[in-house]
């Protein structure tokens, strides 16, 4: 059983997993848009940053390295409660940026910042 007010989240995990890019995308904007209040401020600091991370592998995957870092940035600041759990996620967004634009500047200096947090 699935609770309903995750359902989004568990979605957009799921479609990114699968490389659905087009629905993770929906979905992770559908979870930023409902973890956030009518004034812009975060209710749910983590769901938002892991959305943003799907949004930056969906990015990546469609070769817009700037969105992609910028999202993925996004997604390290801000208040969050499990900076493992936001890791864990980051691991796809890293692995694709990694695989495929290690040598840009930008990327290289996003996967040192990953990789400062996660020491």
């Amino acid at each position: 059983m699935v609770d309903p007010a995750k359902f989004d989240f568990y979605a957009m995990d799921c479609y990114r997993i699968v490389g659905e890019d087009r629905l993770a995308e929906m979905y992770a904007n559908e979870v930023i848009n409902s973890s956030t209040d009518q004034n812009g401020i975060p209710r749910k600091p983590m769901r938002i940053a892991e959305a943003r991370v799907t949004l930056g592998v969906t990015a990546a995957r469609r070769g817009d390295v700037e969105a992609a870092v910028s999202h993925g940035r996004q997604a390290l600041i801000g208040d969050r409660k499990s900076l493992p759990s936001l890791l864990m996620c980051s691991r796809e967004l890293t692995g694709v940026l990694d695989k495929n634009y290690r040598k840009q500047a930008e990327v290289a200096s996003y996967l040192e910042e990953v990789r400062t947090l996660a020491a």
